[in-house]
């Protein structure tokens, strides 16, 4: 399985600025081979960055949609639109849309349904908060996420990428050590019973991705705050297993 390099810019970097970055990281990760390099600019920077990166090594996404094709929903976007715009990929259910806008597993599930349906890969995410691991419940957190997230496409779940994000570790500068991440991502493979792609997020940096990613069960990183910078996120894409 090829490894995947997700970088998430969250509501970060105007057309202008998305420009300068991507056109600096395809300068120094053009020569880079067997990795899966996708980016997750803000919705006003897909046009420009997708017109950027076409017939490069480069894939887009988005970074949320709405659970239907259109409609009056006043301020959402359409993922026909995202796929309009040049996108492959959409992340569902990030912690932020959970915890913050009150996203709920049923309407994450809506979600990933109308994603399979257009044919965008969705970049499911899920993880528990520190109180929830303070109180041993990530592998239930985790487990209701996932048969609730996923009811109805079980049987499909090959065509998404899981992400886990454990939610204390994101934009907090912790990260999971190699060892409590590769457990939960085994934990979360077995509930699955498919060859799905596994993700880790949290804090994803150059200085850790090296020894994440010499887990056996994270087939890639999800990153934050590291993919704002070309330098740091090409050496994230360029990883090497110690």
């Amino acid at each position: 399985m090829e490894p995947i390099i997700a970088g998430n810019w969250k509501m970060n970097k105007d057309p202008a600025e998305s420009r300068s970055l991507v056109q600096k990281l395809l300068e120094l990760v053009s020569d880079v081979k067997e990795r899966a390099i996708i980016i997750i600019p803000p919705f006003t920077s897909l046009p420009y960055v997708s017109e950027i990166i076409w017939n490069s090594r480069l894939r887009l996404g988005a970074q949320n949609m709405h659970w239907t094709r259109q409609g009056a929903f006043t301020g959402e976007i359409s993922g026909l639109f995202l796929k309009q715009l040049g996108c492959e990929y959409v992340v569902i259910g990030h912690s932020e849309r959970r915890h913050i806008m009150g996203e709920t597993d049923e309407v994450i599930n809506k979600k990933l349904k109308t994603a399979l349906e257009i044919g965008l890969i969705s970049i499911f995410c899920v993880g528990e908060t520190e109180q929830e691991k303070q109180n041993g419940q990530t592998e239930e957190v985790i487990s209701r996420q996932l048969s609730q997230g996923l009811q109805g496409i079980e049987n499909e779940v090959h065509k998404l990428i899981l992400a886990y994000e454990p939610v204390w570790a994101i934009g907090t500068g912790k990260t999971a050590t190699p060892e409590q991440a590769a457990q939960v991502h085994r934990f979360i493979r077995a509930r699955l019973k498919k060859n799905t792609a596994i993700l880790y997020g949290g804090s994803v940096k150059p200085e850790n991705v090296d020894v994440l990613m010499a887990q056996q069960d994270i087939d890639g990183v999800l990153v934050g705050g590291a993919s704002l910078k070309p330098e740091s996120f090409a050496r994230i894409v360029r990883f090497s297993i110690p």
